[in-house]
């Protein structure tokens, strides 16, 4: 039990000095990154100083870690748990765009484009042919664009891949889970080498994927270049280098683009080795950061004075991250450490109550969340405020008589006209819908005419006379092709919203949550002598029942929306999550079941249980349940 006087240290006293080594770790993949591609650009004339670190290599390999770990602190400032959760495309887009993170993203890409390129070019030799100034003879200076065209092919391959960052939730994190063993397995211990060798698993895929992006920008920058910023460079680079050389006065573009098969050729080797940086940045944060929350085999809170505290802060917390990496380490305190769990049920004089109350509730909550927000996506759309209605009551009596609203002057006598009958036609129709028309039998039939004019050029046009089957018939179109991707409505998009909220969604939150519950109120029945915890297991049975049962609902009732084109109805975020709610029950229901009648819990409780677990067929038979 924790004493009153103990300290509780924050949970990210603890969470962050675990990241900042795995941050560290991965900075060292970038660093051995960075130091390879320096011996590609080495000058092996001397055996001993074209590799060793201290030296022009080292320097060089500086210079290009520096550009790689501008990624991996671009991914610290930005990194977050759970999948964006919006209805589309389109939605995600108008949410994230103009966002200060956006703006960011895409600067630390092109400027690490910009400082890898002039790396690149300082470090060839002078008769590589980039060089900025040629000479034709020995005073007769210019301009050499092949650099420039690849300073700006690396520039325009940042922005490239700013949208495919954005676009793919590179920032986002995939935690894992805790979920009960199957007897044998191994125990995840949080250790480096299995980190390093998914790292090592996924170069070739990261290869692979290198040299496609290598050869798509290419393909984007030699379109992109002489249409757009061809000229201003050049004429923004001779104005810098004219005060240092003797170059033309001249500002005009040369006639031949710079496309020469060794330029190229150069353009992408030089774009392969900056995405490969980028890509493998990225791989080693998002691999080494979602390392288990343990150290050295135990829980991060273990070195904490009052672990319980530690714990219970973090579950606490506000921040979804650190929320999520406490909930992982009580999912794993639930399935692996003894000790832990007895701490849990022994601690009974804190200060807002026994811990295990407060773990209940936390995690009760956290699982009740998908409740709340299932609601509140098939709630009806809030109508908008009634005008306030002014009583005749509280109407002050007139002493004098209303001002009459008659023409103050006599009216212009108006000549009867096919034009006047057909405005004071159109005027009787607003006012009166229901009155008959006015029109004379030659308006009457000059509109005939001319509406079936109408119909006959759009029929021409577009080979039918509905309008309105035109307009379907054409969005459908448009959402079959790629350009009508971002405004499909995709079921797993809607579904992932409906039970996980916005604006983030981490399966893994509740995954664990469940795992933890079920976990801690299985193993009570060996372990809490105090017996607390059964008190509150005829609950838990139940929200987990009715729980389970209505993310069944929305998963089956959920419709396809008319955008959802391929009218897939896969969500595996959901599903995962639903899987876990029904093997958690299924858990309490076969380790109390016998116990039933003295938790209170009634036949129909428990046969409800038994049905949302999967348990009993449609038949009424019991079914076996493979954990």
């Amino acid at each position: 039990m924790a004493g009153a006087t103990v300290r509780r240290s924050p949970y990210k006293d603890f969470l962050q000095p675990a990241l900042q080594r795995r941050f560290a770790t991965a900075s060292l993949f970038v660093l051995g990154i960075a130091y390879l591609q320096a011996l590609l650009l080495a000058n092996w004339s001397s055996l001993l100083w074209s590799w060793f670190p201290i030296g022009p290599t080292g320097f060089r390999a500086v210079l290009f870690f520096f550009c790689g770990i501008l990624i991996v602190i671009l991914r610290i400032s930005q990194y977050h748990p759970g999948l964006r959760t919006s209805d589309s495309g389109i939605h995600t887009f108008f949410r994230y765009a103009l966002k200060m993170e956006t703006f960011e993203t895409l600067f630390v890409y092109t400027l690490s484009a910009f400082l890898f390129s002039l790396f690149y070019l300082w470090s060839l030799p002078s008769k590589s042919g980039l060089e900025f100034i040629t000479y034709f003879t020995a005073d007769r200076a210019r301009l050499n664009e092949k650099p420039l065209f690849l300073i700006s092919h690396l520039v325009l391959l940042g922005v490239y891949q700013t949208v495919l960052h954005l676009f793919k939730d590179v920032d986002r994190l995939s935690l894992g889970v805790a979920k009960p063993q199957n007897g044998g397995g191994k125990l995840e211990d949080g250790d480096a080498s299995v980190q390093v060798r998914r790292f090592r698993d996924q170069l070739p895929a990261i290869l692979i994927y290198t040299i496609n992006q290598s050869f798509f920008g290419l393909l984007i920058s030699a379109i992109v270049y002489p249409l757009t910023v061809r000229a201003l460079l050049w004429k923004t680079t001779l104005v810098f280098l004219r005060p240092l050389y003797n170059l033309p006065r001249s500002n005009m573009v040369p006639s031949t683009l710079p496309f020469s098969f060794s330029a190229l050729l150069r353009c992408f080797l030089v774009s392969t080795m900056l995405i490969f940086a980028w890509t493998a940045a990225n791989t080693a944060f998002s691999l080494f950061l979602v390392k288990s929350p343990l150290k050295n085999g135990k829980p991060l809170t273990s070195d904490s004075k009052d672990p319980n505290g530690s714990l219970l802060n973090g579950l606490k917390n506000k921040k979804l991250s650190i929320k999520c990496f406490a909930m992982w380490e009580l999912a794993f305190i639930a399935r692996d450490f003894p000790e832990r769990r007895k701490a849990i049920y022994e601690d009974i004089d804190r200060k807002d109550g026994p811990m295990w109350s407060q773990v209940y509730k936390l995690c009760l909550d956290t699982l009740k969340s998908m409740e709340t927000s299932v609601d509140a996506y098939l709630a009806p759309p809030t109508p908008p405020p009634a005008a306030p209605e002014t009583s005749t009551d509280q109407q002050k009596p007139r002493t004098t008589e209303p001002p009459r609203d008659e023409a103050i002057f006599q009216p212009v006598p108006t000549r009867k006209g096919l034009r006047n009958q057909v405005e004071k036609a159109v005027n009787q129709a607003a006012l009166a819908p229901g009155q008959g028309s006015q029109l004379s039998p030659a308006a009457k039939k000059a509109v005939e005419s001319a509406k079936h004019q109408l119909l006959k050029i759009q029929k021409d046009a577009t080979g039918t006379d509905d309008t309105q089957g035109l307009l379907r018939d054409l969005a459908l179109k448009v959402l079959h092709s790629p350009a009508g991707w971002p405004f499909r409505q995709h079921y797993r998009r809607r579904l992932a919203h409906a039970v996980f909220g916005e604006p983030y969604g981490e399966p893994s939150l509740y995954v664990n949550a469940a795992c933890a519950l079920s976990g801690l109120a299985v193993q009570s029945l060996r372990e809490d002598k105090y017996g607390n915890v059964q008190r509150d297991v005829a609950s838990i049975i139940r929200a987990l029942t009715a729980l389970t049962k209505k993310v069944e609902g929305v998963k089956t009732g959920l419709a396809t929306h008319w955008t959802d084109v391929e009218g897939g109805r896969e969500c595996p975020e959901v599903e995962a999550v639903l899987e876990t709610l029904r093997d958690a029950l299924g858990r309490l229901v076969e380790a109390f079941g016998p116990y039933a009648r003295d938790l209170r819990l009634s036949l129909t409780d428990v046969r409800l249980a038994k049905e949302a677990a999967g348990m009993v067929g449609a038949d009424g038979e019991m079914v076996e349940v493979k954990r």
